[in-house]
């Protein structure tokens, strides 16, 4: 099943997605990276685990009329916070991406196709949004949108730094560079992978996992967890799919499960980037996942 209540990136082997290879490599090659507040060094005390209250969609109520949650995301950090893992403080605060940030993924074709109310409510599939002047769209429903993508941005380059990170929002899997739907208006994944082969050196391949999102899976989560962070190979949680009303616990809880078995930690990480050995960790943690059930 595609959709999903977490997809983990550990930065092994990548394809673009929503392109073909050509097309992703003359982009890539073509591109110089641009100036970007996304890679901005948070505070050291600062857990890797990004959000921000902008995350959640709400507006007289239009919200109601799709059977997501589009508030689970704030939901997931109270959670937490009742069960006293993080604080305000130790949050990252997630930043909007900006154009020039979408751009890199995003062709400015589709970027001007948002402009028009009804092609968001088709991505979004809430019908009324096509009626609301799209100033409002942009503001209520687009700009939660791009800083979930800018959050995942930030979550890669943390992950690189710290060994892991999480954010809680993104994971925008049904979106490529020049389509959106599934309440997917951008391809935050494929920006995350793209800023990171951009911009940090020793990152020059990725591997994506997409687990069921409609199960309550814990465990595999814990168990991606596990194969990357023992073998040093930094790890990326998104928390897209699954947003009915019960999917926020879930959520929380295989966090707190995480960071129970010493899964997660504030201590910066010794990563295998650049090691020759990167390749066959990766290749072992491929195997390791593909033996994850999937009933």
């Amino acid at each position: 099943m595609l959709q999903s209540l977490f997809q983990t990136l550990n930065f092994g082997e990548q394809r673009g997605l929503g392109m073909t290879d050509v097309e992703f490599g003359a982009q890539q090659a073509a591109r110089r990276p641009h100036r970007t507040e996304l890679y901005e060094a948070p505070p050291s005390w600062c857990w890797p685990i990004v959000y921000s209250p902008e995350y959640n969609i709400t507006f007289m109520g239009l919200e109601k009329l799709h059977p997501f949650d589009a508030g689970k995301w704030g939901k997931v950090i109270n959670f937490l916070k009742e069960e006293r893992l993080i604080a305000d403080d130790l949050i990252v605060q997630a930043r909007e991406a900006t154009d020039e940030d979408l751009l890199v993924v995003h062709s400015r074709r589709y970027l001007n196709k948002l402009k028009w109310s009804f092609v968001v409510a088709t991505i979004t599939e809430i019908p009324p949004v096509a009626f609301l002047p799209n100033f409002v769209v942009q503001r209520k429903v687009l700009k939660p949108l791009r800083t979930q993508t800018g959050g995942t941005i930030m979550a890669g380059k943390l992950a690189v730094d710290r060994g892991w990170a999480i954010n809680v929002g993104g994971g925008f899997h049904h979106c490529s560079s020049d389509k959106g739907g599934g309440f997917c208006a951008y391809a935050d994944i494929t920006l995350a992978i793209k800023f990171l082969f951009e911009r940090v050196q020793g990152v020059s391949r990725a591997t994506i996992i997409d687990l069921d999102a409609h199960q309550g899976i814990v465990k595999r989560d814990e168990l991606v967890f596990r194969a990357a962070r023992s073998r040093g190979v930094p790890v990326l949680m998104v928390t897209s799919g699954g947003y009915q009303k019960r999917t926020a616990r879930i959520i929380a809880d295989s966090i707190l499960n995480l960071h129970s078995l010493g899964l997660l930690g504030r201590q910066q990480a010794a990563c295998a980037l650049g090691s020759p050995s990167l390749d066959h960790m990766v290749r072992d943690s491929a195997k390791d996942f593909s033996n994850l059930s999937l009933q």
